[in-house]
């Protein structure tokens, strides 16, 4: 396809809703006309030249943007936007140099940044129209980007009638009998008021079902509600170095994300985003710790467990094995940040 959607965002900022987006934009528009992530670089080859040769054959650019996107640092203690190789940077540099359409796309609350926080050739990127995705309104935020897509990429005939996170069934009346004569009318009209009576019946008896099936989904977390457990949550009595000290949960029916942040000075460490399981009580997620660029111990690996606790809060669970010492469980009750 001619033109095609790149997605540019960074793993430990928001590697979820990338995901989501890309899941829903392939939908949209076809598994042919959405890329995200360069890969397949063969070794030897100029991964510069490699970047710039992917994005040139997109017709838009999304730069998905989260709160640490302008502030995250790699293991030298740089700041990655700083650092003329990075793969983030590579990227819209590439697509604002060739003037192709660039449009930022905001989740988790964050903040366009401003022109003095970024590097020369990324300078134009704030003066950029931007989109939000929110969690409570994603699956409308989406549509309205796939309309502003359609000028970049046409959907194709395969995915016109793929259905994009649908979460109500929808039924299309019956097809309308064609009218009868007007002494024919009269004749059935005794026979017609006992139909529109019987179909008022099951009409409400429908609705019924309908709010019930949602009302339960509501309540279990299945395919067809909002978890109970999204929301931003932050853990009140956090005291020691690397003890969870917020989450923020996201998405619907069995599938979540969960993005944990480890209590850390001045600013608390990004675990990065995780998919959890949920089975309508209890959401399950896990982290391997594969280097220590955060003080985090390497090879550590943390499984949370989480569920609704008493008065709103969270109980959540973080059981830690080592590949040098016994593992440990601690217990943490969480609140709604304000």
């Amino acid at each position: 396809m001619a033109h095609a959607i790149f997605i540019s965002y960074r793993r430990d900022d928001t590697e979820g809703e990338a995901g989501r987006l890309f899941d829903d934009l392939t939908r949209a528009f076809g598994n042919d006309a959405v890329f995200m992530d360069v890969a397949g670089i063969e070794p030897g080859t100029d991964f510069r030249k490699a970047i710039d040769d992917n994005v040139g054959f997109c017709g838009v650019l999304l730069a998905i943007i989260g709160p640490t996107w302008t502030t995250i640092t790699g293991s030298d203690g740089q700041r990655r936007l700083d650092n003329a190789n990075d793969y983030v940077r590579l990227e819209i540099a590439s697509a604002l140099k060739r003037n192709i359409a660039v449009i930022p796309v905001l989740v988790h609350d964050a903040h366009m940044p401003h022109g003095d926080q970024l590097p020369d050739d990324l300078k134009d990127l704030a003066y950029r129209n931007s989109v939000e995705i929110t969690h409570a309104r994603w699956n409308s935020d989406v549509q309205l980007l796939i309309k502003a897509l359609g000028q970049y990429v046409n959907s194709t005939k395969a995915t016109e009638t793929d259905t994009v996170h649908a979460t109500v069934p929808v039924q299309l009346p019956p097809p309308h009998a064609a009218p009868e004569a007007a002494s024919e009318a009269t004749k059935l009209k005794k026979p017609m008021k006992v139909g529109l009576i019987a179909l008022a019946v099951v009409v409400v008896a429908v609705i019924g079902f309908f709010a019930f099936v949602i009302v339960y989904d509501l309540h279990q977390g299945t395919d067809g509600g909002t978890s109970p457990l999204n929301g931003r949550w932050t853990n009140p009595a956090a005291a020691e170095r690397d003890a969870l000290a917020q989450l923020d949960i996201s998405g619907s029916g069995k599938a979540l994300t969960v993005h944990a942040w480890g209590l850390c000075k001045p600013a608390n460490c990004d675990w990065g985003a995780q998919s959890a399981t949920f089975d309508g009580k209890k959401a399950k997620a896990t982290w391997s710790m594969l280097n220590d660029d955060s003080g985090q111990e390497k090879g550590r690996v943390a499984t949370l467990t989480i569920s609704s606790g008493d008065a709103g809060k969270l109980e959540v669970s973080v059981a830690n094995t080592y590949p040098q010492r016994p593992g440990n469980t601690h217990q943490f009750e969480f609140v709604r940040a304000q």
